[in-house]
């Protein structure tokens, strides 16, 4: 059985995670710096000590990176890195800014774009972190960093992965999907992986 380290995992369990590591081959491992999320290991994604080097085949991060300082993201890149296997590789989803910037120009910074599990969303709230939840009290739900495309991509690649498939969704989504793996391999089988894990695109 194949384990995959789902970091920031919040209240979410590998159910929310990708097609891949909802079956029954992959082990999750909750890993979050909230306590009250119940994670197997709490911790910060810039500073995973509890979690062994090369001791996971994936790791999965879904709309954490942006939480982080921008000075704080190469820390968080190079722990994924460390504790991911040689042939492992990352499964990392976040906002687009720039499908959410496209509302803004149309003066709709307030306006619910789409309504989550949690209520409605507006531009606002992917810019700068969910209002609701950042008014309970819960600051690490603030967004201090964002990423386009484009700039995930590059990211990704300079602080140390060897490639990286990418996609972005626009409305009503409005986020990035990459995979990056750890060591090179040929384009056609990262794609094919991609697939695997993506969303697919209606």
């Amino acid at each position: 059985m194949k384990t995959f380290l789902h970091v920031g995992c919040g209240s979410a369990t590998k159910a929310q995670t990708t097609p891949v590591f909802r079956s029954d081959e992959w082990k999750e491992i909750r890993l979050d710096v909230d306590p009250l999320a119940h994670p197997d290991i709490v911790s910060s994604i810039t500073n995973m000590e509890a979690v062994a080097d090369a001791s996971v085949d994936a790791v999965y991060s879904s709309h954490n990176i942006e939480h982080l300082y921008a000075h704080d993201v190469p820390k968080a890149i190079r722990e994924f890195l460390r504790v991911l296997k040689d042939d492992g590789y990352l499964v990392i989803t976040c906002p687009d800014l720039k499908a959410v910037c496209a509302f803004v120009v149309e003066e709709k910074l307030l306006e619910p774009c789409y309504v989550s599990p949690a209520g409605p969303v507006a531009p606002f709230d992917m810019l700068y972190g969910y209002r609701p939840h950042v008014a309970q009290g819960r600051e690490n739900m603030a967004h201090k960093s964002g990423f386009t495309e484009k700039v995930l991509t590059w990211t990704l690649r300079h602080y140390g992965f060897s490639m990286v498939a990418s996609m972005h969704r626009g409305g009503p989504h409005f986020d990035i999907f990459a995979l990056a793996t750890k060591k090179p391999m040929p384009d056609k089988e990262i794609r094919q992986l991609a697939l695997q894990h993506f969303p697919k695109v209606k």
